[in-house]
């Protein structure tokens, strides 16, 4: 057992440095799975500890293990028909889950010792981090798992990203969730300058996403025939 999650924990260093590595779901699976899900509980609590309003759910981390389930779906049920060589819901959980770690920087309580202004910036700049770092470990793990290349992997990259957020500008969650990931709260004061010039990039992003989603489309249902070709 202890040798499981040590293995567990080792790929998971591995694939945070970009690296490739070997999900054994047949022998460590539940290791693989439970760090999955503690990571992601982890993540939870760091990101609403200091938060002034949360609710009790998001302060236990329920939040971001139930983020995991429903993102792991998601990437299941759009990428499954570009008929990807190895595509397994659980192995997707675990992928996810494991990224987990990198929203530990959410946790650090910059505005304890540095000035408003300063911490604040810095969060965002810990968000812009995560994110990107976030989307290439994607990226490899479409064509280094899934074995996607070309049209499909291209297809693959961009159209869960698009529909995500679509959705959550639908849903109206994007400006709670930049107020939260980067650490700013409802009340303005000096910051207020930063908070409107970064949460314009999200409406921009936003606008650009419903704009550019028939073509996505387009090339989402080209990737599908030529997957079946």
């Amino acid at each position: 057992m202890l040798a499981s999650f040590v293995t567990a924990g080792k790929e998971t260093a591995k694939l945070l440095a970009f690296k490739t590595v070997k999900i054994d779901t047949q022998k460590h699976g539940w290791a693989f799975i439970t760090l999955a899900i503690l990571f992601a509980w982890l993540a939870g609590l760091g990101r609403y500890w200091d938060h002034p309003s949360a609710a009790d759910w998001q302060y236990w981390g329920l939040g971001s293990v139930a983020y995991i389930f429903v993102l792991t779906t998601i990437l299941y049920l759009v990428i499954w028909p570009l008929k990807p060589k190895r595509w397994d819901w659980v192995a997707i959980l675990i992928f996810i889950g494991l990224t987990s770690p990198l929203a530990w920087l959410y946790a650090i309580p910059v505005e304890r010792f540095l000035p408003a202004q300063t911490a604040k910036m810095l969060n965002i700049n810990f968000l812009a981090i995560v994110a990107l770092w976030r989307v290439i470990l994607y990226v490899l793990f479409l064509m280094r798992y899934a074995g996607l290349r070309g049209l499909r992997l291209t297809a693959a990259i961009f159209m869960p990203l698009v529909l995500i957020i679509i959705g959550l500008s639908m849903l109206n969650l994007e400006h709670a969730i930049f107020e939260v990931m980067a650490g700013i709260e409802q009340e303005r004061s000096e910051i207020e300058d930063i908070h409107d010039r970064n949460y314009g990039t999200i409406v921009l992003l936003s606008v650009l996403s419903f704009l550019s989603l028939p073509i996505w489309i387009f090339i989402y249902v080209l990737a599908i025939i030529q997957s079946r070709k």
